[in-house]
């Protein structure tokens, strides 16, 4: 069957509310991860290190910069849905609304669930390496050829508490740049999974130390945000640099979710029904490593 075979106005009713179910809500992927549109079905990303720190000029120096490279594919992605042909002629085109509008909340559900996923297992290889060849955190992280290449560590073992948070914190803020420079990124998004949100909301939102008989006050109130996440392991918890211009993560997008085929089948039941298949391409990789800690897995 071909497109032809499916009435023009609910194809473009099912675009519409596709594109409107896309843009209904902004999704929390967004706050630790950057979207870059690929212009080819690979991409060879390539990055500078950092720029030196200007040196006294009393003799010309040259200094020079490191480059970073990451290749990226995206991967297929679908979802049909259906309505039937009676359902149509009883004018009931609303649960077709019903189900593009679903139909657009999932990608951008199922995207927002793997850039967490992802996040997750950044101290495994399952969902690949950092760009230094490295797990994502890890305790061994440098870049080759770098004038700094001390080995520098994001990734920690301790439970989350008011005192664990603030050695992690501490940790993160001594993250230096491939120029043996501190980085001094703003890190001010706290990402847990639900069994913590009691623990994070204290340390977010209470200006006391909510942990200790003084009652000491609490530097991090107000300055650092949380975010639940229930695709974290149920002991896990990230620190991350949310409001820098790059993300810690990456998402490659290809194509965008879109309508790409319907079609008509007479056989089947109520009258027969109609298909619409919806598609994108994309993928999630890591980033830069100092733009997130990992303070347990």
């Amino acid at each position: 069957m071909n497109a032809g075979e499916v009435p023009q106005h609910l194809v473009v009713g099912a675009r519409t509310g596709f594109l409107t179910a896309l843009k209904e809500k902004t999704y929390p992927w967004t706050r630790v991860a950057s979207l870059i549109n690929m212009g080819a079905k690979s991409l060879d990303m390539v990055d500078l290190g950092a720029a030196p720190m200007p040196t006294e000029d009393v003799a010309q120096q040259v200094q020079g910069f490191i480059e970073k490279s990451l290749t990226v594919k995206p991967r297929d992605w679908s979802l049909t849905v259906d309505i039937s042909y009676n359902a149509i002629k009883d004018d009931q085109t609303g649960t077709l609304e019903a189900r593009v509008k679903g139909a657009g909340r999932n990608f951008q559900r199922h995207l927002n669930n793997r850039v967490f996923t992802v996040l997750n297992s950044g101290d495994a290889t399952t969902y690949g390496l950092c760009y230094d060849g490295q797990e994502f955190f890890d305790s061994d992280h440098s870049d080759v050829g770098a004038y700094y290449t001390t080995s520098q560590d994001n990734e920690y073992d301790l439970a989350l508490s008011l005192d664990n948070f603030n050695t992690v914190y501490v940790a993160a803020q001594a993250f230096k740049d491939d120029q043996g420079e501190e980085q001094d990124y703003n890190y001010d998004l706290l990402v847990v999974p639900p069994a913590y949100r009691y623990t994070a909301a204290q340390i977010c939102q209470n200006v006391l130390a909510y942990d200790t008989a003084n009652r000491e006050n609490n530097p991090y109130a107000g300055e650092i945000s949380y975010l639940v996440s229930p695709k974290l392991d149920s002991t896990a918890w990230i620190l991350v640099a949310s409001n820098e211009v790059i993300k810690p993560m990456l998402v490659v997008m290809r194509e965008q979710p879109n309508l790409q085929a319907t079609w008509f089948d007479p056989k089947q039941s109520g009258g027969g029904r109609y298909y619409f298949k919806f598609y994108a391409r994309y993928e999630v990789y890591y980033g830069d490593w100092r733009l997130a800690i990992m303070g347990d897995s």
